[in-house]
């Protein structure tokens, strides 16, 4: 047993508030986690629904994978990142060779620690390649990390506010948001409008970001993430990204996708912007990539972007990137994604766990929308109009879920969901690649309680 006001008290004296751990009051405290589980000191079972932000996607604990760690621990745990090392080159050879079969680029891949470091990195691979143009554009509802430049193109102003004036903010754009569409329109006709918007910042010069005379814009890229995962797992009409890169093309505007959330099968493809029928010019990855057993992001980008004459030794640099057990680890990930059908195996488990929050919603009035792609899944938590956001109720749930008490087949149990969307009011569900019909039945289960709870609270 663990002394939990000792730690919480030390924690309050010690610790910076300042890395957001504080979604909770108080912050929860785990000592054990296995499979789609998480444990409290006092054994209690927690249902993982988030899974470290979409970070572990195959699951705690994961024997294949802690017995590669193990054993790249043994062979060769470290080395400094100016030596090379036979898994950094073998897991570059395997994400550059799926790109070119998927979009027939040719690219090569870069390595950093963190997803925000990887942004980063691309920022520096975007400028570069457009002779030093800063300005970029990006998604309402996006988030690409807290690091300046990434929260430059992140439209949350307050990752920004007590940080002064960043003058590279992007421009954002609106993103097709299904379930808060205008009146009167289809999900596809909102989409459309969308481009169309977009692309009349083309149409001639007093528009601002173009110039006819020279064919040149003044914005570098755009910044995409397939589906939003912060701004609440928004899954956009299949017609949106298709018309938006035929713009982006047509004025030399290079688009980057984000798949540090969604990529690495969360959407059931090894990258969620597969689903959209478009070719990246650079893909920035992270999270899951070591099913978050070490710190290891990178991007990919077309040769033209990023080989050696353009982008040259010390462009850009981490002391821990390309590290072993990290490159290690996602090679195993790789392997071990590849040997199956996993897409396969991601899109059945998410079809069910839709259908059960679809069943869940005829029980319960304020659930005002589900949706989802793969295991990437939203419930859009409302007042009982179905419509109108309700973070207080969605708030209630989270802290509930928290502390343990809920029951299932008459034992204890505990809910972990993740809170995102606009109006924080979505429960985007992120569990475990690897999840169970009978975890996902469970699922149900303590959602209908938990929901109930929170009504009545």
């Amino acid at each position: 047993m663990i002394n939990t006001a000792q730690l919480l008290a030390d924690e309050a004296k010690y610790c910076s508030f300042g890395d957001t751990v504080h979604y909770v009051n108080p912050p929860k405290i785990f000592t054990g986690c296995d499979g789609s589980y998480m444990y409290d000191d006092a054994g209690t079972p927690y249902l993982d629904l988030q899974m470290w932000y979409s970070a572990v996607n195959f699951g705690y604990k994961n024997k294949r994978l802690e017995a590669k760690m193990i054993e790249q621990l043994q062979e060769l745990p470290q080395v400094a990142s100016q030596y090379l090392h036979p898994t950094k080159i073998e897991l570059a050879k395997f994400i550059a060779e799926d790109a070119k079969q998927k979009w027939g680029h040719d690219g090569r891949v870069h390595f950093n620690v963190g997803g925000a470091q990887a942004i980063e990195d691309s920022l520096k691979v975007v400028r570069n390649a457009s002779g030093g143009k800063s300005l970029m554009f990006a998604f309402e509802g996006g988030y690409h990390g807290r690091t300046l430049g990434a929260s430059s193109i992140t439209s949350s102003y307050r990752y920004r506010r007590r940080f002064g004036h960043f003058s590279d903010r992007a421009q954002f754009i609106p993103f097709p948001y299904p379930f808060r569409r205008p009146k009167g329109m289809t999900a596809e006709e909102y989409a459309d409008q969308i481009v169309r918007e977009f692309a009349r910042k083309f149409e001639n010069e007093y528009h601002a970001v173009w110039d006819p005379k020279t064919n040149q814009c003044e914005y570098a890229a755009f910044y995409v993430e397939p589906i939003q995962g912060t701004g609440g797992y928004v899954v956009p009409p299949p017609n949106f990204f298709k018309g938006l890169k035929k713009v982006l093309d047509d004025h030399g505007v290079l688009m980057v996708v984000d798949e540090i959330q969604m990529g690495f099968w969360r959407t059931g493809t090894l990258w969620s912007v597969e689903n959209f029928g478009i070719k990246p010019d650079v893909l920035v990855f992270a999270k899951a990539l070591t099913n978050g057993l070490n710190a290891l992001s990178g991007l990919w980008a077309r040769e033209e972007l990023i080989n050696p004459t353009v982008f040259p030794p010390g462009s850009t640099h981490s002391t821990f990137a390309s590290n072993p057990l990290g490159t290690a680890l996602g090679l195993e990930v790789m392997k071990m994604t590849h040997e199956m059908d996993f897409g396969r195996q991601v899109r059945e488990s998410g079809a069910y766990f839709l259908e059960g929050l679809k069943e869940l919603q005829k029980r319960h009035k304020e659930i005002g929308d589900v949706d989802g792609l793969g295991l990437a899944l939203r419930a859009e938590i409302c007042t009982e109009d179905g419509f109108t956001p309700n973070k207080a109720l969605l708030d209630k749930m989270v802290d509930i879920g928290l502390e343990g008490g809920l029951e299932y087949q008459g034992q204890k149990r505990g809910l972990v969901l993740d809170v995102g969307g606009y109006y924080k009011n979505v429960i985007t569900f992120a569990p475990s690649l690897m999840i169970s019909r009978p975890e996902i039945d469970e699922a149900m289960v303590l959602l209908d309680q938990l929901l109930t709870k929170a009504k009545q609270a």
